[in-house]
């Protein structure tokens, strides 16, 4: 049996985004026979215990807590401090750690977020072998900017690691543009395609078509995206003032532009077509993707997003931009007609060309069935779990753990 220990800033039961789902689905379905997962990552709430097997994770929480904190409470004061601190108090966790369990190979989740400790680590532990994965979604001069008063460990994380592994060919070419040699693996996150293809009665979506009205014509756009600038939801909002009346617009998901998109919206004339649901329960999330027409969502920015894969997996035609991983499988009939047709695709900052899209959808019904059929077998294909952690285990981990 191998062991190998991975640096996350957060982990399960709380606080989890995209990283922390991979983590999860992928070492659930490896053998804990085969690899035995530990973890180092922030505490934040003082209720969780600071040791705990989650799954195949042993999980070691360290940090600054308080009892029950919201979202929120991770940006404010003192829990703020908790990312800052994680790229050193790590590092040292992780040298305890290693005196105790020897492990065979680190992994470290977003170079941004713990890059710097798992580079120190393989400083110190050179015979150890080093995986970074990269699934950044920002824009990569924003990160760069964050990084600034660590820049030469952020670089090390890079240069250090032994393979490195990335959701998509966007981030792939930055991997290299910060000096990382070494053998890379394009492996993207995936959807669980059961949950968000399953069919339910008619009776089970009347509740959220009621609570929101829905009426007989009108039309659905969905988005379910954290409120920040680089999701671009202002965009849809601006769009919406473009289309008929009976097009409504729902946001899933809550974030610091949120009082500032519905500003927007009341600008626009359109407030009472845009819908701000907050934040809902993963189990849920399916239910509204049924009872909605039109997926988008026109970042600026992208290392992949599995909500689009997400509306595909749910059937929905997807309109978005092809910024960063999102090219990998947004395919636009005149943009890229060597390709089948997966979505519908905009330029940035266009809120023109995506009230463009939406008509187009709806005028043409049966190029849709098409398109949704085309991106459900993409999904299918390439984004299921089961074969993301099939491909980490044998492209991955056991080239990497022989280097050991």
């Amino acid at each position: 049996m191998k062991r190998v220990l991975i640096f996350s800033l957060a982990y399960y039961p709380k606080h989890v985004g995209g990283a922390e789902v991979a983590i999860k689905e992928i070492t659930d379905r490896i053998l804990p026979e085969e690899i035995e997962f530990h973890m180092v990552c922030n505490r934040y709430d003082s209720t969780l215990p600071k040791v705990e097997k989650v799954g195949n994770v042993v999980v070691h929480r360290i940090g600054l807590t308080k009892k029950n904190p919201s979202m929120g409470d991770l940006r404010a004061f003192p829990l703020h401090f908790n990312k800052m601190l994680y790229q050193f108090t790590a590092f040292f966790k992780a040298l305890q750690l290693h005196r105790k369990y020897r492990y065979d190979g680190v992994w470290a989740m977003m170079a941004h977020a713990t890059g710097v400790p798992a580079g120190l680590f393989k400083t110190i532990h050179p015979n150890t072998p080093y995986l970074l994965t990269l699934q950044e979604g920002d824009p990569l001069d924003y990160i760069k900017k964050k990084m600034r008063f660590v820049y030469p460990l952020f670089v090390r994380a890079f240069r250090k690691a032994d393979m490195v592994q990335v959701i998509s060919t966007f981030l792939a070419g930055w991997a290299r543009d910060m000096g990382f040699t070494g053998v890379l693996e394009v492996i993207p996150n995936a959807v669980n395609t059961k949950h968000f293809s399953k069919q339910y009665p008619e009776a089970e979506l009347e509740a959220p078509k009621k609570t929101l009205g829905k009426k007989e014509g009108d039309v659905f756009v969905i988005t379910t995206s954290r409120l920040v600038h680089k999701n671009a939801v202002d965009d849809v909002i601006s769009a919406m003032a473009l289309l008929p009346e009976h097009v409504h617009f729902l946001i899933l998901g809550t974030g610091p532009d949120e009082m500032k998109l519905k500003e927007l919206s009341q600008k626009n004339g359109v407030a009472e077509r845009v819908h701000f649901l907050g934040q809902i329960d993963h189990s849920e999330m399916p239910k509204y993707l049924h009872i909605s027409d039109i997926f988008t969502r026109p970042s600026r920015s992208e290392g992949m997003g599995n909500s689009f894969v997400e509306a595909m997996a749910a059937g929905l035609p997807v309109i978005a931009t092809q910024e960063g991983g999102i090219a990998d499988f947004l395919f636009d009939e005149k943009r890229n007609p060597e390709k089948e047709t997966t979505g519908w695709a905009v330029d940035s900052d266009s809120p023109e060309q995506i009230a463009e899209a939406v008509k187009d959808i709806l005028s043409r019904p049966e190029k849709v069935e098409d398109v949704k059929k085309n991106a459900k077998t993409l999904v299918s294909a390439k984004y299921d779990w089961d074969l993301i952690a099939n491909d980490m285990k044998e492209r991955v981990f056991a080239p990497l753990l022989k280097k050991g």
